[in-house]
């Protein structure tokens, strides 16, 4: 029952309330503010609470070097989900998961353990995707739409969130990789894309989706902070300083990103 308890339940209700409350302060404004808005750590911060409660934060620690490297796989779902939109939203959805999937599991094979090297990955994935989505695809962000809320809908996002996180805690016992991987499945990145796409349309979910992947940093810099305070500070401390690292890049991130066209 105390297995249950903290690596299912508190998880689950968690993130799904944390997932829930950010999804709808999004949708309330632009597509710029509504991006960064989504990036903010949410899941990933419950994620890795409660995989360093369970082991201890060396283990999260090292859980985290998979990290970077992972979100830069969710940046290219995100690219694939926003540039086949236009053509079917099934093949977009199916595709950009396959690819999500066919990385992830390469990336675990692989068994990345530097952290260093990650950064460097999700640094490459960031600036290609976005780069292409401004320059090439032209896809320019909307500003506030009208959002009609059904119990069902807030319950599936909150449902979605909740169960990708239970299971990331759950397979926290398998290996410090797989931790981490499962710890960044995009969920919030996809339960956003499909409420936008089916009430609002390709345009409206294409310049959200180029937001996320312009405040992807916000994420990383929590993560990367995790990585060194963890060990240093502790679970407490670490998780508050490195939510602070969070919330200054998300400022500068929002401040850059409105002066854009």
């Amino acid at each position: 029952m105390h297995t249950l308890l903290f690596q299912i339940l508190i998880p689950f209700i968690l993130s799904a309330a944390v997932v829930t409350l950010v999804t709808i302060i999004a949708e309330r404004y632009g597509t710029k503010v509504g991006g960064i808005i989504g990036t903010l750590p949410s899941t990933i911060v419950i994620a890795f609470v409660f995989i360093a409660f369970n082991r201890d934060v060396y283990f999260a620690s090292r859980s985290v070097a998979v990290v970077p490297a992972e979100m830069g796989i969710n940046v290219v779902f995100l690219f694939f989900l926003s540039i086949l939109l236009y053509r079917s939203t099934y093949l977009a959805i199916v595709i950009s998961l396959a690819v999500w999937v066919f990385l992830s599991a390469l990336l675990f094979i692989l068994g990345m353990e530097n952290i260093f090297i990650s950064l460097a990955i999700y640094t490459i994935a960031l600036v290609s995707t976005f780069m292409i989505l401004e320059r090439v695809k032209h896809i320019s962000s909307t500003g506030s739409v009208e959002i009609h809320y059904t119990p069902m809908k807030i319950v599936f996002r909150g449902f979605l969130a909740g169960a990708i996180v239970a299971i990331a805690v759950s397979l926290s016992n398998i290996g410090a990789a797989i931790s981490g991987i499962f710890s960044v499945f995009p969920a919030i990145f996809l339960s956003t894309m499909l409420i936008s796409i089916r009430e609002h349309g390709p345009d409206f979910a294409g310049g959200i989706a180029k937001s996320m992947i312009f405040g992807t940093p916000s994420i990383l810099s929590y993560v990367t902070a995790i990585y060194f305070l963890y060990p240093a500070y502790g679970l407490f401390f670490g998780t508050i300083y490195a939510f602070c690292i969070s919330i200054i890049t998300a400022v500068i991130l929002l401040n850059f990103l409105v002066k854009m066209k």
